[in-house]
């Protein structure tokens, strides 16, 4: 149902999970723990599938905090269930509440997760390419200090996402990162059609991280698309599938 990074599972009184699509209630396309609340799969099932994820991470339902993705930079700072029926419009979490889930949702993009022991604080990113390109990593590592957080000590777990060998980009995907930096022509290769390239997300979440001084990385190095045990947007589209499911990844300290 769910892996773990070794890195945080050593860690007393840390509970987390990168959760797999086994072990939930949702058929057909999202058979079976879909836990996109923004899919178009049955809300009931949804519902359940979320109840079931909570449990493991030893939280009640309403416990199980996510945000309304947007593909942004934006981290927000959560210190109990959100106010209301709407999610904030963000793309991470972070708390140093005990008994408090914090996690996103992904289907290729990259789910990252951070805590420093210390400090117990965590955060919960969602770094797609355009997030990591623009900064979500950067503003999640800035939230958790603004809750005592230090960089230096934070360790982070980065989950299943899209690898290199299946990520086939553009040529204007391509130049659009080369206009950021140049230095981030090293996260391509050539694809094996003219004009386009293969995309290191992994390696440039990494360098992202490093850059600002998170050093403590661990990367379970899964590959969403060739690892038919995850949700992978990229793998509908190829299959001309309706919609997808989505992955719950979270975080929480034990109450």
């Amino acid at each position: 149902m769910m892996l773990n990074s070794p890195l945080l599972a050593a860690i007393p009184g840390l509970r987390h999970g990168f959760f797999t699509r086994d072990g939930g209630v949702s058929e057909g396309v999202y058979a079976t723990l879909n836990g996109g609340l923004g899919s178009n799969d049955e809300t009931a099932r949804v519902v359940e599938n979320r109840r079931r994820m909570a449990g493991r991470m030893g939280v009640a339902p309403e416990r199980l905090l996510g945000v309304h993705q947007v593909h942004s930079p934006d981290a927000v700072i959560a210190t109990g269930p959100w106010d209301g029926a709407a999610r904030p419009k963000a793309d991470a979490i972070v708390t140093r509440e005990s008994g408090l889930a914090i996690g996103v949702t992904a289907a290729d993009c990259g789910p990252i997760l951070f805590v420093d022991p210390n400090a117990r604080v965590i955060g919960a990113a969602h770094a797609g390419w355009k997030g990591a390109l623009t900064g979500v990593i950067e503003s999640t590592i800035a939230a958790m200090e603004k809750l005592g957080a230090d960089r230096s000590g934070t360790v982070v777990a980065i989950g299943p996402l899209i690898r290199q060998t299946s990520y086939e980009v553009g040529g204007e995907f391509v130049e659009r990162f080369i206009a950021a930096d140049a230095g981030n022509a090293s996260f391509f290769i050539p694809g094996e059609r003219e004009g386009h390239a293969m995309f290191d997300l992994a390696g440039f979440i990494r360098m992202r991280l490093e850059n600002a001084g998170v050093l403590v990385i661990d990367d379970i190095g899964i590959d969403t698309y060739a690892d038919e045990r995850f949700f992978s947007y990229r793998r509908s589209v190829h299959r001309k599938e309706p919609d997808y499911g989505r992955h719950v990844h979270a975080i929480a300290w034990e109450a």
